[in-house]
């Protein structure tokens, strides 16, 4: 699995899990969700600097000049309709664990400049990021070890089944997650460009971080 047309699309999933295992570790050991928030601005500084790391590796980010229209307004309305998804698939069976939430206010105050972190990350950083590793590399990965040769519309419904399954495992609301996969996943194949899903996933995460802040539901960051 690990070679060097892999590592590049790993790693900064890899450098972002290490992060959470971390930021797990130390709430386990007693500090509160307070004491670790801002080791979200170092986790996202650490991604965006592993994906600068390995850019040229990134042929399929090249932008699709042949693509038409339709495409990116289908995968803006993809990402519209996974955020209403999301705010509302949170039933009790719906839901693994329990999330700890970003709350970035200080003494009822919201600090902004913590607000802005966590909105660029989630909106610019972590779609790139996530979709560079969950349908570019183990979505193909999971057809033909030279993922790199597989044509996304040729990946088979098996594979995006299980890497919308693993998907949903790595989010605590996991039926939308699972949802979420195979949306994504579906863009991606239907479109032939790893953007589609991007953008998708952008626009999503983009449009939850404003209504977080407008509503103050901090437990769905």
């Amino acid at each position: 699995m690990f070679d060097r047309t892999t590592v590049p699309h790993i790693a900064p999933f890899g450098v972002y899990v290490f992060f959470m295992v971390v930021e797990d570790m130390l709430l386990r050991f007693g500090w509160s969700a307070d004491d670790v928030r801002l080791l979200y601005a170092v986790k996202i500084v650490a991604v965006a600097a592993a994906l600068w790391l390995f850019r040229r590796a990134y042929t399929e980010l090249r932008w699709p000049s042949g693509t038409g229209v339709t495409t990116w307004i289908t995968a803006i309305a993809a990402g519209i309709a996974v955020f209403v998804a999301w705010i509302n698939l949170t039933a009790g069976w719906m839901v693994m664990g329990d999330a700890v939430g970003f709350d970035p206010r200080n003494d009822q105050q919201i600090d902004w400049p913590l607000v802005a972190i966590r909105l660029a990350g989630a909106a610019l950083v972590v779609p790139l990021m996530e979709e560079l590793f969950w349908r570019s590399f183990l979505l193909r990965w999971l057809e033909n070890h030279r993922f790199q040769a597989v044509n996304p519309s040729a990946v088979r419904i098996t594979s995006l089944l299980i890497v919308s399954v693993l998907f949903a495992l790595a989010h605590s609301l996991w039926f939308a997650g699972l949802l979420t996969g195979i949306v994504y996943g579906l863009l991606y194949m239907r479109s032939g460009t790893l953007w589609a899903p991007i953008i998708a996933h952008a626009v999503t995460n983009g449009i939850l971080g404003v209504w977080i802040v407008l509503t103050g539901n901090w437990g769905f960051w």
